[in-house]
């Protein structure tokens, strides 16, 4: 039925979403802002630039440089014995292994820390494909990650299958005309977009036909 899976990464394949918004208010306190927990929420499976935005809109001016640094070393710091995976993830890459369709990654992060990422998940070498934010003009929710995935994977959009977390990337996923199932992480869907919701990836993967 599906000659293609991609995937998101963070919050999907991998357990990086909390790690990442703990990390930002972090940062954010220790240059003197405090921003609600909600806040960090709402940035959760957008860009860069757009999280700039919203970030620009709460605090004003503010030094992004140092505000980046000291969120990356955050990270690093939480991520320094190894990235967790989610849920039932390498459970399907397993099931993958043996059927003959095509994979890739679509993410927002920038392509090589997300290899990095990978790496430290220890599942870099089940991909051969990553679309990141630096190679593409229209981050989610914009179809392009998507759409450039299944151009590189050689597979029409309509016989992909998508699995994301975020309502940000399931716009894109069905912006690019593509099966798409969402896993939620940290928030619960707020459109009705996705062709079937799940608790962990397995599940989705058998509401969708990709498994028995």
């Amino acid at each position: 039925m599906y000659k293609a899976v991609i995937f998101d990464m963070d919050g999907l394949l991998l357990d990086t979403e909390r790690v990442a918004l703990m990390a930002g208010a972090e940062a954010c306190a220790e240059m003197g802002y405090d921003l609600p927990h909600e806040f960090f929420l709402s940035l959760v499976g957008i860009d860069q630039i757009t999280g700039e935005q919203r970030l620009r809109e709460r605090l004003g001016d503010f030094d992004r440089a140092e505000l980046d640094r000291r969120w990356q070393a955050s990270c690093e710091r939480a991520f320094a014995g190894g990235i967790s995976l989610r849920p039932r993830v390498e459970e399907l890459l397993d099931l993958l292994d043996g059927m003959n369709v095509a994979r890739a990654i679509a993410t927002s992060s920038h392509t090589k820390r997300a290899w990095a990422k990978l790496d430290g998940a220890g599942i870099r070498h089940r991909f051969d494909i990553l679309v990141g934010f630096d190679d593409v003009t229209a981050p989610k929710p914009a179809p392009e990650p998507y759409l450039r995935a299944a151009n590189l994977l050689n597979v029409p959009p309509a016989d992909c299958l998508v699995f994301e977390d975020s309502d940000t990337g399931v716009r894109a996923a069905h912006a690019a005309g593509m099966r798409v199932v969402q896993v939620p992480d940290m928030a619960a869907p707020q459109t009705d977009l996705a062709h079937h919701v799940a608790e962990d990836i397995m599940t989705g993967a058998r509401l969708a036909g990709l498994i028995p």
